[in-house]
């Protein structure tokens, strides 16, 4: 039987760019799709109203800040995968998928406590009251919808972190088309069906969710027995292999509650400046999606690789892949940054339509000014998505997560406030900090993965090497003298 250990090695693009693009551009395509269907629903928010925007990316930051720690548990589920499928441990990869569904589902039902207090949370940030009716409704939503969520991520990995990518894009696409479509209609009605506002928009991003979780079991159940993974069978709690994707998971996912954490921050405080500063700073992030989130794609793609590279043995490898990806993001940033400086007022014309002129022309200036910070740090950002999801690949998700935490606090959360509490400041003294903390996140993490302590570092257990017989032995030895007395004799 041939191994996929055997399989890989075998494989004439191992390490180029054919296979970086063969496993990135799905899930490129996958991210963007995730970055239309934020795109295009906070533009119907905006259409909505302006307190609706204004609304709608605190809340969403608040309930990713909440799910991002049980999420980043499910997502690092990728890397264990690509490790024993480097391997070629197909029941280590089926086990590894059942633990990371057990953490969704109990993330799941955690997060109804926090959709129980959602008015108590918003209240207590001090946003207008009309603004904090409509962040309640939406963030109570989307709590309690969490689990389809993190479910369908913990299931994109058993085709993902097989480098399987193109069946997490379509299913993304089935998605983000789904939503579209079904969030214009419970927004704003359809016939004589009333709208609901908020409310419709996070209604249809958790039936989003339930798609994705649908499509995923039906693959999973038509494929996975003909290529050999039996899901039946390695079904239950495994205690050391719960424990390890834990003790690697949960850094993962406090790195990223870090992340998501420290711009809930920032984007609170920015609301206190008012309505019409918190709707051009959403405005912006919101057009920043569109060359953030396919990166996030690049970035996994790259953990992907570096975990197989880990589990075949072969981390130079994965050093030459990498590289080949931060030239990658680099150009695509890059090409962004040329947009923001070049093309704003290009970005800004489809938020023109449907509103008042007046209320438009209020915030139109500051995100152009905005736009400038994130043509800025654009370079950097893509530095530190793919450096940080390259040695996280390896199973490096305690550096990951004491950088962040060190970073986010002083040099995002603290400035940000110490600027607008202590000494008067404004929204550019926040996006300075702003600036500022991302470009140390990416030179940081470039710095982390040459100094090359990933290289020895894995995440799943040594394969025990076969016992042999000594009775096998005998019998080999007494052959070989056989033939060496037919020799002599001849």
């Amino acid at each position: 039987m041939v191994s996929a250990h055997t399989e890989n090695q075998a494989s004439s693009d191992a390490g180029t760019m054919r296979e970086l693009w063969r496993v990135a551009f799905p899930l490129m395509l996958s991210s963007g799709s995730v970055s239309l269907m934020l795109v295009v629903d906070r533009l119907y928010m905006w259409w909505y109203s302006q307190d609706a925007i204004a609304a709608a990316t605190p809340a969403g930051l608040m309930h990713w800040t909440i799910i991002s720690l049980p999420f980043g548990v499910a997502m690092y589920a990728n890397t264990f995968v690509a490790q024993y499928g480097g391997a070629g441990r197909k029941d280590r990869v089926v086990a590894s998928i059942w633990q990371a569904v057990f953490v969704a589902i109990v993330a799941g039902l955690l997060m109804l406590v926090p959709a129980l207090f959602a008015r108590q949370i918003f209240a207590a940030i001090g946003h207008p009251d009309r603004v904090q009716q409509l962040e309640s409704v939406y963030f109570a939503i989307l709590s309690a919808g969490s689990m389809p969520i993190i479910l369908a991520q913990v299931l994109s990995c058993f085709f993902g972190g097989r480098g399987k990518t193109r069946v997490v894009m379509w299913v993304n696409i089935a998605a983000t088309a789904f939503n579209i479509v079904f969030d214009y209609f419970m927004i704003f009605g359809i016939g004589s069906l009333p709208g609901l506002g908020m409310a419709g928009a996070a209604i249809a991003t958790v039936c989003s969710g339930i798609l994705q979780c649908v499509l995923y079991v039906w693959l999973i159940s038509r494929d996975s027995v003909a290529e050999g993974y039996a899901f039946r069978s390695h079904f239950g709690l495994d205690r050391e292999l719960m424990n390890r994707l834990l003790r690697y998971g949960v850094p993962n996912g406090t790195q990223f509650f870090i992340d998501v954490a420290g711009f809930s921050i920032f984007i609170m405080f920015v609301g206190r400046l008012g309505t019409a500063q918190l709707a051009a700073t959403n405005v912006a992030f919101n057009l920043n999606t569109l060359a953030f989130v396919p990166m996030m794609g690049l970035g996994i793609a790259v953990s992907i690789l570096v975990g197989m590279r880990i589990g075949e043995g072969r981390p130079d490898l994965a050093v030459k892949t990498t590289w080949t990806a931060c030239w990658l993001a680099s150009v695509y940033m890059g090409m962004f940054m040329i947009i923001y400086l070049a093309l704003p007022h290009l970005l800004l014309r489809p938020y023109a339509a449907y509103v008042d002129p007046a209320d438009f022309a209020a915030i139109s200036h500051t995100v152009v000014v905005l736009l400038r910070f994130l043509a800025l740090f654009a370079i950097c950002d893509g530095f530190a998505i793919i450096f940080g999801f390259a040695v996280k690949g390896a199973g490096d998700t305690r550096f990951a997560m004491v950088f962040s935490l060190f970073a986010s606090i002083f040099l995002l959360v603290l400035p940000t406030i110490m600027a607008l509490e202590w000494l008067g400041g404004g929204l550019i003294s926040c996006f300075v900090a702003c600036t500022v903390y991302i470009s140390v996140l990416g030179i940081g993490f470039m710095i982390r993965f040459h100094k090359g302590k990933w290289k020895s570092m894995r995440v799943i257990e040594l394969q025990p090497e076969p016992e042999v017989d000594d009775s096998d032995l005998v019998s080999v030895d007494s052959d070989l003298i056989a033939q060496a007395h037919d020799v002599e004799t001849v």
